[in-house]
């Protein structure tokens, strides 16, 4: 990857929501953390996503912002090999505190039992992917002044 024009880490650890791409061709919006250099997705082997990666892991993903207001247009697009890798509980609290907030006792409760279901009688594993290909490009522009 080229020096990206942007700061990846920084813009990848905001709250935001990533489209992840499967085979199919099927897209679908997720939560995600980014740590280690991989994107970290919870899923259970009910989901289509966790089929269709059990299946044939080839993913692409795309986390994206597109503010009109202020004009910042910035995208991440990654591919690779997802792998489905056991559940822990601290990786997941920090994903779930990201989107949701640190108190816990606002949270949803389907959101609560994420953390606190047995992985094994749940099923949740994490959808990690590491990926082969990152290309972070900053599209922002200056917005038309409504008063000119």
């Amino acid at each position: 990857m080229t020096t990206p024009p942007f700061d990846v880490d920084l813009f990848l650890g905001l709250p935001l929501t990533a489209r992840v791409a499967t085979d199919g061709p099927t897209v679908r919006p997720v939560w995600f953390l980014w740590e280690e250099g991989a994107f970290w997705v919870l899923t259970r082997p009910s989901t289509g996503l966790h089929r269709r990666v059990a299946a044939d892991p080839r993913i692409a993903l795309v986390v994206d912002v597109c503010d009109t207001a202020t004009g910042v247009v910035r995208q991440v697009t990654a591919r690779g090999r997802a792998e489905l890798v056991p559940f822990d509980v601290p990786r997941g609290r920090r994903k779930l505190v990201r989107h949701l907030g640190a108190d816990e006792s606002r949270w949803d409760p389907r959101f609560v039992h994420y953390l606190h279901a047995d992985p094994a009688e749940h099923g949740t594993v994490w959808l990690r992917m590491a990926p082969s290909s990152l290309t972070a490009r900053d599209l922002s522009y200056v917005p038309a002044r409504e008063d000119a």
